[in-house]
C-alpha cells in the first residue's frame, strides 16, 4: 500500500523522497506495510489551527496524528479492516516550520528530527500515548524499536523524541 506525502507549506524545503522512504521503513517495522498512510508537511498556521480545533491548544506543534480507525483497546494493535478501502492508518501532520525552528535552536539535523517525529506520529496512529509514565515507557520502547530497525537499514543513529519526557 502507499504513503501519500503532501507538502502544504512553503516556509521550509522538505526532502520528500528520503522522508517517504524512511516512513515506509518505519511502517514496515510496525507490521503495517499493507496500510495506506497520509503524511502532510504543514506550516505553523495550519498546525496552530488544527491543534486549536482538535486539542484546544491554539499553538503550533511538531506533530498531530489522526487515526482512520477508532484506536484499538491495546496500544500497538493493528486495525482490522472489513474491506479494502479500510486499509488506512490515517494521517500525520508534521509541523515542519515548527520543527525547523527548534532544530535551528538546538543544532539538531532537521531531516533526522523530521523522521523521528514521523515515527512518533505513526505510534500515535496505533494508539500509543504518553500522558502517564507507564504509557510513555510503552511508547518510548516502541519508538526505539522501530527507529532501531530504521537505523539498521540506513546506518543512522536516530532516537525517540520522548527521551526526556518523564
Amino acid at each position: 500500500m502507499s504513503v501519500v506525502l503532501r507538502n502544504a507549506q512553503r516556509a521550509v524545503p522538505v526532502r520528500r523522497a528520503p522522508l517517504r522512504r524512511a516512513v515506509c521503513a518505519l511502517r514496515a517495522a510496525l507490521g503495517a506495510s499493507r496500510f495506506d498512510l497520509g503524511l502532510v508537511c504543514a506550516g505553523n498556521a495550519l498546525m496552530q489551527r488544527l491543534n486549536g480545533a482538535y486539542r484546544q491548544c491554539p499553538e503550533p506543534t511538531d506533530v498531530l496524528s489522526f487515526p482512520f480507525h477508532q484506536v484499538a483497546a491495546a496500544a500497538g494493535e493493528l486495525p482490522r479492516p472489513r474491506c479494502r478501502d479500510e486499509y488506512n492508518l490515517g494521517d500525520i501532520f508534521l509541523g515542519v516550520e515548527y520543527i525547523h525552528q527548534q532544530c535551528r535552536e538546538t543544532g539538531e539535523d532537521f531531516d533526522d528530527v523530521l523522521t523521528v517525529t514521523a515515527a512518533h506520529g505513526l505510534c500515535h496512529l496505533l494508539g500509543y500515548r504518553h500522558d502517564t509514565k507507564p504509557e510513555w515507557e510503552q511508547m518510548y520502547q516502541k519508538e526505539a524499536q522501530i527507529l532501531e530497525e530504521l537505523n539498521r537499514l540506513t546506518g543512522s543513529r536516530l532516537r525517540p523524541l520522548t527521551a526526556g519526557l518523564f
